[in-house]
């Protein structure tokens, strides 16, 4: 691989169990841990919306973060988990690169058709901001954030926008139409990881700057070789103005 190059895992699996889910996990990541492979996975994938043990999943999550930050090495890992601050619980996304986290962020928008602004806190939109890892510039935008597009213009001049989701079934064709538009406007790559139970959207997909989707539905996660550069020619190609 040169270095505009970058291998991207998307998981689509999901056991519906923290423990099943953490071993699914570190077992990908220790398969990829020594190149430079990025590796999204769903929105609370470990412990997903347990609204009745909210407490308990933040507890197993910090020792779970804890392991994750000792296995990993080259790999840039992207997941959210339930973390409680003050007696209060919020739905923060982390990446973790080299033994440390390099970037936090917690979801802004809460989606209340879940009950979500009943359990947790939202997050400040001020902290939303593009973040950089091994010369690549990176972006999230957690589920339900991705409809606002206020957020889009905080995230302007991302190379690649990773979206960890538990999108709902019944608006997987949403999920996908404001992929693409965000890959065409921002002239990016977007890399959604979208499972869960029947209800969520089984939607794990990687977008390219020219709005193409690539997926695979028969393996257990989406794996794609994209080349960075793409961007830096979509931009040139269609000159939309300074985008970071």
């Amino acid at each position: 691989m040169t270095p505009d190059e970058l291998r991207i895992i998307s998981l689509q699996k999901d056991f519906l169990d923290f423990d099943k889910n953490l071993a699914y996990l570190k077992d990908i990541i220790a398969k990829n841990n020594h190149k430079k492979r990025l590796i999204v996975a769903p929105e609370v994938y470990l412990g997903g919306f347990d609204y009745d043990a909210m407490s308990l999943m933040a507890k197993k999550s910090v020792k779970a973060i804890e392991e994750l930050i000792s296995l990993i090495n080259d790999a840039i890992v992207v997941f959210s988990a339930i973390v409680e601050k003050e007696g209060k619980f919020y739905n923060q996304v982390l990446v973790i690169n080299q033994h440390k986290i390099v970037y936090r962020q917690e979801k802004t928008k809460l989606f209340k058709l879940g009950n979500e602004h009943k359990h947790f806190d939202s997050g400040n939109e001020e902290n939303i901001a593009l973040f950089e890892v091994e010369g690549i510039r990176f972006a999230i935008l957690l589920c339900f954030e991705l409809r606002f597009k206020t957020l889009w213009k905080k995230i302007e001049g991302a190379d690649v926008v990773c979206i960890p989701a538990k999108w709902g079934v019944l608006r997987a064709h949403h999920l996908e139409i404001l992929a693409k538009a965000l890959a065409v406007m921002n002239q990016c790559f977007v890399v959604v990881s979208s499972c869960g139970d029947k209800s969520i959207a089984q939607a794990s997909m990687v977008l390219s700057p020219d709005g193409d989707v690539y997926r695979d539905t028969e393996d257990a996660y989406v794996a794609k070789e994209i080349d960075i550069k793409e961007t830096i020619k979509m931009r040139r190609y269609i000159d939309m103005g300074e985008q970071g």
